[in-house]
């Protein structure tokens, strides 16, 4: 009997509030922090509170949201912020690709893969991957809909309550805040990869992110990206056929 026929002993409710419970978790609670300092900085920008909360969830991953900010502080037209956060947003595909196998059943809705598939962003992505697989197949995606959605509700909330309150904050402890997803980001993808190309291509990314940064700073993120991943898979490819050789 396989993992997806096998009957599941508990309720679609029960493991939709074991993945609200995950709010609790260390991915969480830094994103939380994290959205304390996006609040900070529209605060600084100016930014009407009621539209902070509405591109929280509407845009939901944070870079994305930091380009819209920037392209709305430049003047940019609509148009280009469109194209800027959709590029941005594009990196969620593979993630998207990856999580989808872990937790889909015969039965799942395509309806309902695509609803969820909004709240897949780096934090909610990293840990349904470490935990969903000691989550029963047909509990998976109750357990993945109840983090994600909670988690982007009680951001909107968050970013709400605290608006007026972190525009008296020092921009170092903004920034600080603001800097704290990033560092996890990082650390948490390092930790969860399982396989030797993943770890070559962020130490290479990382290698050139500083170059880029000095030569050609208005792509420095998406040249480290191209060039580290390219250049990871190439050589784990190279790698591959002198073992299957020797």
């Amino acid at each position: 009997m396989t993992a997806e026929t096998a009957p599941d002993p508990q309720s679609q409710t029960h493991w939709f509030l074991l993945g609200m419970r995950g709010i609790f978790s260390l991915p969480a609670i830094i994103l939380m922090l994290s959205f304390v300092g996006f609040a900070a900085f529209t605060a600084e920008a100016k930014i009407p509170v009621e539209q902070v909360m509405f591109m929280t969830g509407m845009v939901w991953a944070l870079p994305a949201k930091v380009i819209l900010v920037g392209s709305m502080l430049s003047g940019a037209h609509i148009l280009t912020a469109f194209i800027a956060v959709t590029l941005s947003s594009v990196r969620m595909m593979p993630m998207v690709a990856a999580l989808i196998p872990e937790i889909r059943t015969s039965r799942t809705p395509t309806w309902l893969l695509l609803f969820l598939s909004h709240f897949v962003a780096i934090t909610a992505w990293v840990f349904a991957i470490e935990r969903v697989n000691g989550v029963p197949r047909d509990g998976r995606v109750a357990f993945f809909a109840g983090f994600g959605i909670t988690l982007t509700l009680l951001n909107i909330l968050l970013v709400g309550l605290v608006y007026g309150a972190v525009s008296e904050f020092p921009p170092i402890v903004s920034g600080c805040l603001f800097f704290l997803t990033p560092v996890y980001f990082l650390t948490s993808i390092w930790i969860s990869a399982r396989h030797r190309v993943i770890y070559w291509a962020l130490g290479i990314g990382l290698a050139l992110g500083w170059f880029f940064a000095i030569v050609a700073p208005e792509y420095d993120i998406l040249l480290a990206g191209v060039i580290g991943g390219t250049l990871a898979w190439w050589g784990e490819r190279a790698l591959r056929q002198r073992e299957a050789r020797s």
